[in-house]
């Protein structure tokens, strides 16, 4: 039921998420197109991460990583997208709180970890390319799982503590959230009471992962990039300067998006702009990540075909 006034007690039990609001036709259009979309962005991370479990050619750090990263993407997106799909064809539009904070939470871990898995492949790309008689002594397999751990692990510890003092929050009314999934920035708006310190721990913690991650990717690529152009052979270059713009498209398609929503929670993004940026990062950027990475890599091609190509269906019949 929707609590549209003010009350004194947190009786808040679930949140109306507004979605894209517009004529029914309208909304059979949006479900139509990102369940494309949607279905595509699966297929796409799906080919990369089987192709990398199932070609031995791909089975080095580099490419455990973008198997890593490409799995990552499915989980990230399957955190929002199949709510938002059914959002359009329902006239509720309804979220319990408790779906909502483990939306959140499980959104921003991944979130989180996609991060620290592009740190990851700038640093694998850093020793392959700058340190290359050491790269097999210092990347062992040991090293290889440890970080795919480090990867997957550490999102879901530091976002433990915005979403545990986000919802501990009073939410009294009303519940309507401008958006098309729960977002923390429209979420602390909806709380009674302004909590400064909430809002002072969730904007450093966002500061200071989105500015450290990111300019350590950027001093791992300039020293590739200086590396680079010391190499005698153009050969050499061109290989090496190929897997890197593909990293460094993706380092900018999310980290472009994600810094200029929330570095700066309380600088008062329009709610239609705010919706429009994580739509971007949320699924465009996944939508278009494995098409970077297939596109710009020739070993990666050459797997898809393998894997995927009508020779290998033609061979198991």
């Amino acid at each position: 039921m929707n609590v549209s006034g003010t009350e004194t007690t947190n009786s808040i039990n679930q949140f109306i998420l507004m979605g894209f609001p517009s004529s029914p036709e309208i909304q059979l259009l949006f479900f139509g197109l990102f369940s494309v979309t949607y279905t595509l962005t699966l297929m796409g991370n799906a080919a990369i991460a089987c192709a990398v479990r199932w070609d031995q050619r791909l089975h080095t750090p580099m490419y455990i990583f973008l198997g890593n990263f490409s799995f990552l993407e499915i989980c990230y997106v399957t955190t929002t997208v199949p709510n938002m799909l059914a959002n359009f064809l329902s006239t509720s539009k309804s979220i319990s709180f408790v779906a909502c904070f483990t939306q959140f939470y499980f959104f921003f871990s991944f979130g989180c970890d996609e991060g620290f898995y592009l740190c990851i492949m700038a640093f694998d790309r850093y020793l392959a390319i700058c340190r290359p008689l050491h790269y097999p002594r210092i990347m062992t397999k040991e090293l290889c799982t440890d970080l795919v751990i480090f990867g997957w692990s550490c999102g879901f510890i530091l976002f433990l503590t915005p979403v545990v003092l986000i919802s501990q929050l009073p939410y009294c009314g009303p519940n309507i959230i401008n958006h098309f999934m729960c977002d923390p920035v429209p979420l602390m708006t909806l709380s009674c009471s302004e909590d400064t310190t909430t809002q002072l721990v969730y904007s450093t913690f966002n500061a200071i992962f989105m500015t450290g991650t990111f300019l350590f990717i950027l001093c791992s690529y300039a020293l590739v990039i200086l590396t680079v152009l010391q190499m005698p052979s153009a050969a050499s270059k061109h290989k090496a300067f190929s897997t890197c713009a593909s990293h460094l498209a993706v380092v900018i398609l999310f980290f472009g998006s994600v810094m200029v929503m929330y570095v700066s929670p309380g600088s008062g993004h329009p709610e239609k702009m705010q919706k429009i940026v994580t739509l971007f990062y949320a699924v465009i950027t996944p939508f278009c990540n494995p098409l970077i990475y297939s596109l710009r890599n020739k070993e990666m091609k050459a797997a898809l075909r393998k894997v995927f190509g009508p020779e290998r269906f033609i061979h198991e019949i």
